[in-house]
């Protein structure tokens, strides 16, 4: 073969070879461009999920809290039911001692 086929096919062998680099270089740019992306929709889809699990733990403890708020209630309704009815009781028994003082009193002043 010739030399200046020799030069030719040399340049055309070191014309592939930056075609190819060329090309693997912009194939790797294109991958580290997908996995960005496919990295940042991951990110973007665990945050989703964790807002959407901190809103469920939230409105799960406000509704612990909404049926302790009424259980605490009930509790003190009954509470103040049980000292109505014995004050009730008692103030029935101070109004038997008070009239029976003043009947005392009555009696012993006359």
């Amino acid at each position: 073969m010739p030399r200046p086929e020799v030069l030719d096919r040399i340049k055309e062998a070191e014309q592939e070879a930056d075609d190819i680099v060329a090309e693997a270089e912009e194939d790797r740019e294109q991958r580290i461009e997908e996995a960005r992306a496919e990295a940042e929709e991951i990110r973007e889809q665990a945050h989703e999920e964790a807002d959407a699990a901190a809103q469920e733990r939230l409105e799960d403890a406000r509704e612990e809290i909404e049926a302790e708020r009424e259980q605490l209630i009930e509790e003190g309704e009954t509470a103040r039911e049980n000292l109505e009815k014995a004050a009730q009781a008692e103030t029935d028994e101070v109004v038997e001692y008070v009239i029976d003082l003043f009947e005392e009193a009555v009696h012993a002043s006359t």
